[in-house]
């Protein structure tokens, strides 16, 4: 069977929307384009009920109550409001001390994480940005052993946006229930693909966003516990007073609606679907293992996600990587960061040196992934590094038996 190219292998970037929800969005165009709070006419009304609708089906994904679903543009803009408005509603000072509150995250978060974090550093709050251990993963320990008496907010990842690893989210969760402590997840990469229940998790803040889960750009969501303990934040944005005085502005009626529909077939498709991509990831992993040496894989060997695999090669330099395989679209980090041509500050964190670094490749696969398109990558992939390889001297001296890390090199 001929594989089409080019081959999306980056669906933890984004995901293309799946036509049943789109279905289900395109009436909200052109037909119910009612604005959801004008609550005077059948226009109003119909976009009202579709909201409303869709704010069950989301909050039926990760075992929440739908009053305790806020929408917001995505992932971005839930995690600044739960950081921020978690950080500035609870912020206490230390006796003797000028401080505002103690906030715990990790060094190796996504930037819209790490941003809010630095930003309110700035303005007062102590930040610990912990450190993981080569296998990338957050573990309640290191969260106990980083608690303090002015600790007001725990903000961990539930799983890695570039290696795929898994956190301790449900023990830390239970940790900072246990200590009155305000725990918030970024949840971008978890939801829709595995199992959810925040109850359940020991979570108060959990962001999610539509376009990773086959639904539209634009759209996300913020859960905020409502009892035990009743979560309150400081509104990031003011004017109207919409989604419960939480977030402000006109709904994005089209978008939330479809933002619902995929989160339903993601709860009704989401077993199988982890245990088929979970067969494809490791097909594509074995592939490329078997068939090259100086391989790495990134994180922790089994802790992982279903689809996502970042492998690192060895001898060869990473923008001629992605050149030699243009026609598999993936990337050498997080969407966010791809522009860079520095290596990824996830890898670095695990303690992957600038070479690995460099030469790293997050593929993600998804649910119109195929396996004829797992095996083309593989080939593709294969016949690069091989192809590279040959060019490169730093290979022929590795296969010679020198070791490249005491070789002293001649700078004239």
């Amino acid at each position: 069977m001929a594989v089409k190219t080019p081959i999306y292998m980056d669906n933890a970037a984004t995901t293309r929307v799946d036509p049943r929800v789109l279905d289900v969005m395109l009436p909200y165009f052109s037909e119910i384009y009612g604005n959801a709070a004008s609550r005077n006419h059948q226009f109003g009304w119909a976009a009202e009920e579709a909201v409303s609708r869709a704010r069950t089906q989301a909050a039926d994904l990760i075992g929440a109550g739908p009053k305790e679903i806020i929408w917001t543009s995505g992932s971005t803009e839930s995690n600044n409001l739960a950081i921020k408005g978690a950080a500035r509603m609870h912020e206490k000072a230390p006796p003797g001390s000028e401080g505002r509150g103690h906030i715990i995250t990790s060094a190796i978060e996504h930037k819209a994480v790490l941003d809010p974090c630095k930003r309110l550093a700035k303005e007062g709050f102590d930040v610990t940005f912990l450190s993981p251990g080569s296998d990338g993963i957050v573990t309640v320990d290191d969260i106990a052993q980083a608690i303090r008496d002015d600790t007001i907010l725990v903000t961990i990842m539930w799983a890695n946006n570039e290696i795929g690893t898994i956190n301790q989210i449900p023990r830390i969760g239970e940790l900072c229930h246990e200590k009155g402590i305000i725990f918030h997840t970024d949840a971008t990469q978890w939801v829709g693909k595995m199992p959810t229940d925040v109850t359940a998790d020991g979570i108060d803040l959990l962001s999610w966003s539509g376009h990773k889960i086959y639904g539209p750009n634009g759209v996300g969501a913020l859960y905020i516990r409502r009892r035990k303990p009743r979560v309150r934040l400081v509104a990031q944005i003011d004017g109207g007073g919409h989604e419960r005085g939480f977030r402000s502005g006109t709904l994005n009626v089209p978008a939330i609606v479809g933002f619902g529909a995929a989160c339903e077939i993601c709860q009704q498709e989401m077993q199988d679907e982890a245990q088929r991509l979970f067969v494809l990831r490791r097909r594509l992993e074995d592939g490329v293992t078997t068939a090259l040496d100086a391989v790495q894989i990134n994180g922790h060997p089994d802790k992982r996600l279903p689809h996502v695999t970042n492998i690192s090669f060895g001898y060869v330099e990473g923008e001629s990587m992605m050149m030699s395989i243009s026609d598999i679209a993936c990337s050498s980090g997080s969407a966010c960061t791809s522009a860079s041509l520095e290596p990824s500050y996830v890898l670095k964190g695990l303690g992957v040196g600038d070479d690995m670094a460099h030469s790293s490749l997050r593929l993600s696969l998804g649910r119109f992934t195929t396996e004829e398109e797992v095996d083309y990558t593989v080939e593709k992939i294969v016949h690069a590094v091989k192809k590279l390889r040959e060019l490169s001297p730093l290979y022929d001296m590795a296969m010679e038996g020198i070791d490249i890390t005491k070789v002293q090199w001649d700078e004239h």
